[in-house]
């Protein structure tokens, strides 16, 4: 495992030296070049905790993970580069129960700079971009959205502002096979991401929730094969056979700038390809299936 080739694989400019705007880059950068997905799942393997199998799929053959993979390799790199780093175990908010994912549903990690805690995570698809204090439960702005981290005795709940449909910003594609889509989203309410305790944790501690999540159909990642990659200004996102991408005219307003159904295998190779820079070496089974609600006891 090479420091180097890590931070050259995240188009790194230069060296950390261990700062906080360090910190933001490497944030920003892992999530530019290094997707958030589960392909592994759904093209005939399996997702191991190894952190040397995790480099070498995520450095080496340029794929990503998910946040098992992606925090837990990012950490390495911080504690490498000399960040104090914990990892911390979160529950993902359920969006069809409204409850939280049991123990070990999430894996982030705290870096501690200079007596200031920051809540680090390259591994939850659509979020924020760079480092959130977690001295402060005051509005934390982003590109892609307002966030807040708020304190319940133990317990920490991200949470992010969410969208309301507003005016009309004339944003669309004009391609034949892509469809138009001009609405404009501001905030309004806020929705609980996780929450998350102080509590150290190992790597190790998520084997058994690792395999949950390529098993169970109440899993998002077992259900679906996915893909997003962030944009300095957007995302991209790609799900079973759909295809979609967003840009934020201005934080906590986006846009589908253009969005793509049906997509063949054929179409979604090249797409993995070209949009994710992903190369997958045994055939992809695209699958976009209903989750099954998990039991109520979390």
């Amino acid at each position: 495992m090479d420091v180097e080739k890590y931070l050259r694989r995240i188009q790194f400019p230069g060296y950390p030296e261990g700062t906080l705007e360090d910190l933001q880059k490497l944030s920003r950068q892992h999530l530019f070049t290094v997707p958030f997905e589960d392909l592994t799942i759904h093209s005939g393997g399996r997702i191991h905790l190894d952190l040397g199998w995790v480099y070498d799929k995520i450095v080496v053959q340029h794929r990503g993970g998910f946040c098992y993979e992606n925090n837990s390799l990012f950490g390495w790199l911080l504690s490498q580069l000399g960040f104090n780093v914990t990892h911390l175990a979160a529950q993902v908010k359920n969006s069809i129960t409204k409850r939280f994912g049991p123990p070990f549903d999430h894996l982030v990690t705290m870096v501690n700079l200079g007596g200031h805690r920051w809540l680090c995570d390259v591994g939850f698809g659509a979020c924020f971009q760079s480092p959130l204090s977690l001295e402060t439960e005051s509005n934390q702005t982003q590109p892609n959205g307002v966030y807040r981290v708020k304190q319940e005795g133990e317990v920490l709940i991200v949470e992010r502002m969410q969208d309301e449909e507003c005016k009309d910003a004339g944003g669309h594609s004009t391609a034949a096979n892509k469809e138009a889509i001009t609405t404009v989203h501001s905030r309004s309410e806020w929705e609980q991401l996780y929450k998350f305790t102080l509590t150290p944790r190992s790597v190790e501690e998520f084997s058994e929730m690792c395999v949950y999540h390529q098993t169970s159909p109440s899993s998002l990642f077992y259900c679906k094969s996915l893909c997003c990659l962030h944009l300095p200004n957007g995302v991209l996102s790609y799900v079973g056979r759909r295809f979609k991408h967003v840009v934020y005219p201005s934080p906590g307003c986006w846009v589908e700038k253009e969005k793509l159904n049906g997509l063949s295998d054929e179409e979604i190779r090249k797409l993995l390809e070209e949009r994710f820079n992903i190369v997958l070496h045994c055939p992809l089974i695209p699958k976009d299936e209903q989750i099954t609600p998990p039991p109520l006891i979390y």
